[in-house]
Order: C-alpha cells, then structure tokens, then sequence
C-alpha cells in the first residue's frame, strides 16, 4: 500500500523544483548566526545515551552544512519532557522545536507554525497519509510526524505448539477458541492479556474499537462516537468471551498496565496480546519464538490497524521560521529518519524512508508492521479535548469489563464527557 503514496511524493518533489521553498522566508532575526534551541524526548529505555548521540551527530552535521545556525540540544526524559516543553512556553520561553507527545494545544493557541511554512515541498509531501491526517488541526498540519508505531497480535509460538493450535488466529472466534486451549492445556497464567490499566488504556481500546468495525473514538466527521453501538458491542463480546470466560490471567483488565502485560509475555507468561515493535525485539531477546499477524476483527482482519506517531513542532516566539524550516528539512532526510527508527524499533513516517526500511534485510522482522502503517488510523490527537478524554479512558474503559460492570453505560459517560470538552474547544 505504501506505493501508492510515493506517486504524490515524487510529484510534489519535481514540482518543488520550479518554486521556491516555503521554508526559505524571512526568519525575522538579524541576519547572523541562530542557535536553535531543540527539546526532544529520550526514547533509550536501558537507561543509555542512544538519543543523546543521535541528536549531538544530527546537528554536528547540520552545522558543518549550515555554518550560520547553531543547534542547541536539551534531551528529556518522557516522565518530564512535555511538562518541561509546557512550563518554558507559559513562561514565554519556548524552545524553537520540539519533539514531544503532542501539539493540538500550542497549535489551537496560535504558538506553532504551520508545516508549509516551515517545510519544502518534497519533505511535506514526504509523510505517510495518515500521520498528515492526524497532525492537523482545522485542516492545517501543525504536528509534524517524527516517529511512528503501530500494533499487531503476538502470540507465543512454543505455547501454541503445546495447546495444539496450529493455525495464527484471524477472528475473534479464533481467539477466543485459542484461549480456550491455552488455558486447557498450558498452565500460561495469561491465555489472553487484556491491559486495560491506567498506563495506555487509551491505545487498547482503540484497538479493539477498529477490530471490532468502527473508526475508533470518532465518527465519519471527526466528532465523538465513543458509544457508538460497535463499540458498545466490542466490549460487550470482551467481557463476555474473554474477561469472564476467566481467559484474560490472575490481574484484572483494569489492574493490568501495558508495561506489566509485556514483561510477562517477555518471561513466557502470556499466550496472546496485542504488541508494538519494542515488545518484539524485547520478547526475542528473551528467547521467545514470537508470532504476529494483523489484529483479527469479528470475521476477519480488523478494519485497520491503530497507528501511534510522536510530534515535532516548531514554534513561533523567537521568530526563526526559516532556520527552523531549514533543519527540519535535514531532521526528514531519509538517513535521518531511518537512523532513529532503525536504533528504536519503530517506523519511519515518510513514504521513502518507509520503502527503504521494508527493501532492507536488516529490518525484516518490522515488515508487517510497516504493512499496516499505511491504511492505520490514529486518535485524535489534533482535538484539543483528545487530552482530557484520554484521561478519562485510561481511568476508567476498564469498568467495562469488571464484573457486574456495563460497557454501554461506562462507554455512555466517557462520551457524555468527551463531548462536553469537545463543544468547549
């Protein structure tokens, strides 16, 4: 599917070569040198220096090729990097980029420049369809994708083997009938872990939602449809086939964090979950022969994948709209951008670089998620609400599945609220 984006790229890019760059304008300074001031995440998660090194080689040769701005690099944590971003902007001093969680509330505040006028023509033509979606706020892209993720189902190949399952599932059927045999003839503490805690509950319903025929959170037109009948039914058959059949392990869906599913499924205690590329590299360490195969939905593969992208933004306050421009153009170059990914076990956001990775050997383990990343549907991350919804979800989707719990009423407030901070944006 990822070609047939790469037509729009490479038309977009021979006619770059007759205009001139949006990037190019005024940068409203004095004409000598910038320093850039850059806020990024650290994405390291043994504790390492990867993200540092990375940023310092990036802009090391950045500068040699533009010797009159300099970039300056603070790496945070992500516990603290978009608070940190959100206490120098309410202080009038925002970084001039950066590379954080999320964007809609700097853009609804007029805080962000917008990608066309920071970005060349190739490079803005570049990204992959939906994460231009997902980046734009009233239609105009203010978040710029910097890396991407989406999700497939793993399951412990030794432990199919021990059931006597000797077909990957592509139903909920399947599923549940696998569970079934996982719990029957394995003594796996999780036949199916269902993280529904506080951590990313979020991102765990959405996934269910798409494989259960919906579009998710939002209706055709962008607005809220949380409790939309698909969905009121997906949690409905969660409850009913999985968490009550006793086929979901020993924590309750809404105890069990995301970070505590996958470390299980790392020491062998997990038949079936829904993972990203980390947890497969992470499992395989562990020496867990690791299968995957597209999320299945009620009669076959799910509708879409959900896809997941971290932002980076650059902002308006100091002025240097086109210094900015400039080193997001070389941030985008498919070195770059496969340089990041490739240390991280994500996926690149631009159609070339995206084609590169699949056409590599060296990646072959992320095919299949590279597959789905192009038909994926995120959240919706331009709602300046989206914040404060995702909040309520990780608090409380789990209830849904709890005994005596109804997913149509606890489905039915999440939206009642969602919709109160949406009619509020």
């Amino acid at each position: 599917m990822q070609r047939r984006f790469l037509g729009l790229a490479a038309a977009a890019a021979a006619l770059a070569m007759t205009i001139s760059l949006s990037g190019c304008g005024s940068s409203g300074g004095s004409g000598g040198e910038v320093t850039l001031k850059l806020v990024a995440a650290d994405y390291d998660v043994a504790g390492g220096e990867s993200s540092k090194k990375y940023w310092a080689d990036l802009t090391a040769a950045f500068t040699a090729q533009n010797p009159g701005i300099k970039v300056e690099v603070q790496v945070e944590s992500w516990n603290d990097v978009d608070r940190k971003v959100a206490e120098m902007v309410k202080a009038g001093n925002a970084p001039d980029i950066a590379q954080i969680g999320a964007y809609a509330d700097y853009a609804a505040a007029d805080k962000l420049y917008s990608a066309d006028q920071l970005l060349s023509v190739p490079v803005q033509a570049n990204f992959l369809t939906p994460l231009v979606d997902a980046g734009e706020q009233k239609r105009v892209q203010y978040g710029l994708p910097f890396v991407a993720s989406t999700r497939l189902l793993f399951y412990n190949k030794k432990l199919f083997a021990q059931a006597g399952i000797t077909e990957s599932p592509r139903t909920w059927d399947d599923l549940r009938t696998d569970a079934q045999k996982l719990k029957a003839n394995t003594d796996v503490p999780y036949p199916f872990a269902l993280p529904l805690g506080p951590e990313e509950a979020q991102a765990e319903t959405m996934m269910w939602l798409l494989s259960g025929g919906s579009d998710g959170y939002t209706d055709a037109v962008g607005s809220y449809a949380i409790d939309a009948q698909a969905n009121v039914d997906t949690f409905d058959w969660l409850k009913s086939n999985l968490v009550d059949a006793k086929l979901t392990g020993p924590v309750p869906p809404a105890e069990l964090n995301r970070k505590d599913a996958f470390a299980a499924f790392t020491r062998g205690e997990v038949g079936m979950l829904n993972g990203h590329p980390s947890l497969m590299q992470a499992a395989e360490k562990e020496g867990i022969d690791v299968g995957k195969v597209a999320l299945p939905g009620r009669s076959g593969k799910a509708k879409a994948a959900m896809g997941v992208a971290d932002w980076i933004m650059g902002f308006k306050e100091s002025g240097h709209r086109a210094e900015i421009g400039k080193f997001l153009d070389f941030v985008f170059s498919d070195k770059n951008v496969l340089d990041f990914a490739g240390q991280n076990d994500l996926l690149p956001v631009t159609v070339s670089a995206s084609e590169a990775m699949e056409d590599d050997p060296q990646h072959k383990d992320l095919k299949a998620f590279l597959r789905e990343l192009p038909a994926s549907m995120l959240p919706p991350v331009g709602k300046t609400s989206w914040a404060s919804a995702s909040e309520n979800i990780k608090k409380n989707i789990g209830r849904a599945v709890e005994p005596g719990g109804s997913p149509e009423a606890v489905l039915g407030r999440i939206q009642r609220d969602a919709k109160a901070a949406e009619a509020a944006e």
